[in-house]
């Protein structure tokens, strides 16, 4: 029947392994603790599984060391990680697409050409041919670079999960840009390389979520000239504020409100006031975009951008004509 869990105690009252490591399914059910416990503890927040077969205790802290300590228990000698998990591992948080954090990644494992494939459940495993330094380890994981992370999920995402991800993992600051084009020729005539081609000189480190990368990727689909990032509203030569992205020229900018920063009654307060204070006192037009707008079945944002902008210019030649 398994052990009933008492969710009234911590888990190191009466769990009968040790909490303060991660732990598999497997153990766990060596343990005596069901599947239907382990869901339990899940729904109570006192256990996380932050990949597909593996368990932590909730106040274990989210860091690199846990992070090499759960890929250890899935990784079998031999092999190396890559892809979205060696973006997280390497800290690289905007990897994951939209409603991705709802459910439990699976690891991406791979091994070098002429080994055996991975056969395990909470992996997706293969073969993959590296060059030197496409290699790092971490407290004895073997790791896809940075760079060589980069440049495969900027070839295997769809665009906007793949601009992200290079944002994200530029942001880290392993490698710059001009290394990230550089690497795409080696590339040629393998599978995405033409997506990457189009997609590496885009990548913007500045870039603070992966809504705002989604929102950038239709900016330059409308053919607008290249936003600014980060772009500072000043007062008395101050930055108060800083905007998404936007063209500082013309005060017109764009900014994505994801759901997990932008919808409490506190945020969209505070998200008012502060642009009513930049329309009103600074002349800026701001343009704002959610979820719906960037991934929602339309994906019309690219048109709103488009027409934002040519207001923005009109209103700009309005402006200047009676300076």
């Amino acid at each position: 029947m398994g052990m009933q869990p008492d969710l009234a105690q911590p888990l190191d009252h009466w769990f009968p392994l040790p909490v303060d490591q991660p732990f598999t399914r497997q153990e766990a059910l060596a343990c005596g603790v069901t599947d239907r416990t382990l869901r339990a503890l899940i729904d109570a927040a006192l256990l996380r599984r932050p990949v597909r077969g593996v368990f932590v205790d909730h106040r274990v802290p989210d860091s690199l060391d846990t992070r090499v300590r759960i890929l250890s228990k899935v990784v079998p000698p031999g092999s190396f990680v890559a892809d979205r998990t060696a973006g997280w591992l390497h800290g690289a948080n905007m990897i994951l697409a939209p409603n991705d954090h709802l459910t439990v990644p699976r690891v991406s494992v791979f091994h070098l050409p002429g080994r055996d494939r991975t056969r395990r459940e909470m992996v997706v495993s293969g073969e993959r041919a590296l060059a030197p330094g496409d290699l790092v380890e971490i407290q004895g994981l073997l790791v896809t670079s940075p760079l060589r992370t980069a440049l495969d999920l900027g070839r295997f995402l769809r665009r906007a999960q793949a601009l992200s991800a290079m944002d994200s993992l530029l942001r880290l600051g392993q490698f710059g840009r001009e290394e990230l084009i550089a690497g795409v020729e080696r590339f040629a005539r393998q599978r995405g390389v033409r997506q990457l081609r189009a997609m590496a000189p885009l990548a913007d480190g500045r870039s603070e979520s992966p809504g705002e990368s989604a929102l950038r990727l239709h900016w330059y689909d409308a053919g607008l000239p290249p936003p600014e990032l980060q772009v500072p509203y000043l007062e008395d030569g101050r930055a108060l504020y800083y905007l998404d992205m936007g063209l500082p020229d013309l005060r017109f900018a764009a900014e994505y409100d994801g759901e997990e920063w932008h919808s409490s009654d506190r945020d969209v307060s505070h998200d008012r006031v502060r642009r009513e204070r930049m329309t009103q006192r600074g002349g800026w037009q701001i343009e704002v975009f959610r979820r719906a707008d960037v991934y929602g079945r339309a994906k019309d944002a690219d048109w709103a951008l488009s027409d934002a902008v040519v207001e923005a210019r009109r209103t700009f030649e309005r402006r200047t004509r009676f300076l």
